[in-house]
């Protein structure tokens, strides 16, 4: 299991891992646009915001940082510009892991597969702290 640090940001995601690639002389492991995510006919992206980041990772060294723009129509504010994201290979696990969570937190996006991961979630714990519960499983 891997605790990554996660950066929300308002729709300059794009710059910033720029600049931590520059800062940090990192390594840039990929960037997927909302454009680029399936598209869901219940739900369309507005045209705005196909070009924002859905999701990127950069590597630094030993470590790694991902970053999103906001989904659109919610705005990144102090507090929740960083999450954190357990990144873990068994599904039945991530599911363990988000249901202790759920005690006293908020469930933002229930525990499901995905697109991408098998079992993916977003949960904001008693303390105000948002995990996002990512599956590693599937390549995309």
């Amino acid at each position: 299991m891997k605790l990554i640090p996660y950066l929300q940001l308002n729709g300059n995601a794009r710059e910033a891992i720029g600049f931590y690639e520059k800062v940090f002389h990192a390594e840039n492991l990929g960037v997927i646009t909302f454009g680029e995510m399936p598209a869901d006919p219940d739900s369309p992206f507005p045209e705005d915001a196909k070009d924002l980041v859905a999701h990127a990772t950069i590597r630094v060294e030993e470590s790694v940082l991902m970053f999103s723009d906001t989904f659109p129509g919610q705005p990144a504010e102090e507090g929740n510009l960083l999450t954190i994201c357990v990144t873990i290979n068994n599904a039945d696990k991530a599911r363990q892991i988000f249901e202790v969570l759920q005690d006293g937190g908020q469930v933002e996006m229930p525990l499901s597969e995905t697109s991408f991961s098998p079992a993916y979630g977003v949960i904001k714990d008693k303390f105000g702290v948002t995990f996002q519960i990512y599956t590693e499983g599937y390549q995309g």
